[in-house]
């Protein structure tokens, strides 16, 4: 693995709900997309089991490009590159600071990926990290923003007629507030694409 030598802050905060939901990570600065891709994940509390997009600026052509797992499939005319070939170094700076990130294009969940502060790595931590946040992630195909107002709205209620069956869903228990960045554990992104692709 690359040296580290500089820590990428980055705020991660999903839009289209209040209260907001963020996190805050630091990173690698030899972090790829998919690297960045999977801390994403890890930190807002995600299961990465759908596609996902970033959307930056790339300032040597100036315009927006695509990032994330190309698939033949679609049909429409946007060029996907593949996030492990990008450095988000090549990418990212305090002049070009935000980037677009969707996860699951059926539930639509649009997040702003803010780069913060560029620091020195602290040899004493073990980088990704997550030092902050707020409020639980949805769960995870909950219907996009409506769906999960609509959750919350039966949650509420033990007198909705959903309730039962909702609460059993969600695993017995939702706290939407809740969120603790101490109990954020991240995955090797290497694992998770080999994982992914069903590479030996």
């Amino acid at each position: 693995m690359a040296r580290i030598r500089q820590v990428f802050q980055f705020k991660v905060s999903l839009l289209g709900i209040r209260p907001e939901i963020w996190r805050r990570i630091q990173v690698p600065e030899t972090y790829s997309f998919w690297d960045l891709h999977v801390a994403i994940q890890d930190a807002m509390g995600w299961m990465d089991c759908h596609l996902h997009e970033f959307k930056i600026l790339n300032q040597r052509i100036g315009e927006k490009v695509s990032i994330g797992i190309p698939d033949p499939d679609m049909l429409d005319d946007i060029e996907m590159l593949p996030g492990w070939e990008l450095a988000i170094s090549d990418y990212f700076s305090m002049d070009n600071p935000k980037s677009e990130y969707e996860y699951d294009f059926g539930d639509g969940w649009g997040h702003v990926v803010k780069l913060e502060k560029i620091l020195p790595e602290d040899p004493k931590l073990a980088y990704p990290i997550c030092i902050a946040g707020e409020r639980a992630c949805p769960p995870e195909d909950c219907g996009g923003d409506w769906g999960y107002h609509n959750l919350l709205k039966i949650l509420s209620n033990p007198d909705d007629e959903e309730y039962e069956s909702m609460l059993t869903w969600v695993g017995g228990k939702y706290d939407p507030d809740h969120f603790n960045p101490a109990e954020i554990t991240f995955d090797d992104p290497k694992e998770r694409w080999e994982i992914a692709f069903c590479q030996p």
